[in-house]
């Protein structure tokens, strides 16, 4: 069930349903956000019983498991089915029918339009499937609102822009991986200074977005002060890789990019959580 992509899933779902103008109760919330996490890993479960070869290639994937042994396909399928069936209709019962569109939405485009169509065709992959990773502050802001407005979708594009530079970094330092695997990473297909290039661009792209709470009334000073910061860093690691010429150095950098985006993703969205509760 990948917990801890789905960790961060679950964490970003909870700060869209928090910072909504509308308070939900307890139990209600628990049992939404608990939908949520059932969903996010019934998407990682169909995506890992879809690309169980590929997983079997890769160093980063191989103990996953379907290549272990653990756990046998159909087992995996019927797991994913039953889980992806079981979320959406908790979700439409402790919240609305909006909130059970949109994951049901996030499942089948992670599942179908990103592991199936994307994955394995375009360098372009994770650009367009991020979209399923970058609704469940969506999701969360439904839950609690039955409405979109401008301040989820703010939070969709921060996740969303993220994701290029989160993966492409992955896909350099992690680049005989899916070599081996065939996986049409931008790196392989368009070379890794063409990587480097949109991992910058992307991250410039980024930053408006990220202090956009700011400028539209959801975020104080305090938010707009430590996510410029962070995005700075952000910026400066991305910026430092396209630079770097020599491959062992390149690969080092990629890493600290990946490792600190994780958390750049986390603080962004903590921080903006602690600013709505001071205000």
């Amino acid at each position: 069930m990948k917990p801890r992509v789905m960790s961060l899933v679950l964490f970003t779902c909870m700060v869209g349903l928090l910072i909504s103008p509308i308070n939900v109760d307890f139990t209600s919330a628990c049992i939404s956000l608990l939908a949520v996490a059932i969903g996010s890993g019934a998407a990682g479960t169909l995506n890992m019983w879809y690309e169980s070869d590929l997983d079997a290639l890769m160093s980063r994937t191989c103990l996953r498991p379907i290549p272990t042994g653990k756990v046998k396909k159909n087992q995996a399928l019927y797991f994913g089915i039953i889980l992806s069936v079981l979320s959406v209709s908790i979700i439409y019962f402790s919240a609305n029918l909006i909130s059970a569109i949109l994951l049901a939405s996030t499942i089948a485009f992670y599942f179908f339009v990103y592991t199936i169509w994307l994955k394995r065709k375009t360098p372009q992959n994770i650009v367009i499937g991020g979209a399923a990773g970058a609704l469940p502050p969506v999701i969360g802001w439904t839950i609690a609102t039955g409405n979109i407005s401008i301040e989820p979708i703010i939070l969709f594009l921060i996740i969303f822009l993220w994701t290029p530079s989160h993966f492409w970094a992955l896909s350099l330092y992690k680049l005989g991986d899916y070599k081996k695997a065939k996986v049409p990473m931008m790196p392989i297909i368009s070379g890794t200074k063409t990587t480097k290039i949109n991992i910058l661009v992307y991250a410039l792209i980024m930053a408006p977005v990220v202090i956009a709470p700011y400028f539209l009334n959801f975020g104080s000073i305090f938010y707009f002060a430590l996510s410029l910061v962070m995005t700075l860093y952000y910026i400066y690691l991305c910026f430092k890789l396209y630079s770097s010429k020599i491959v062992k150095v390149s690969n080092k950098i990629a890493r600290k990019l990946f490792i600190y985006s994780i958390f750049y993703l986390f603080f962004v969205f903590l921080i903006l959580l602690i600013d709505n509760f001071l205000k």
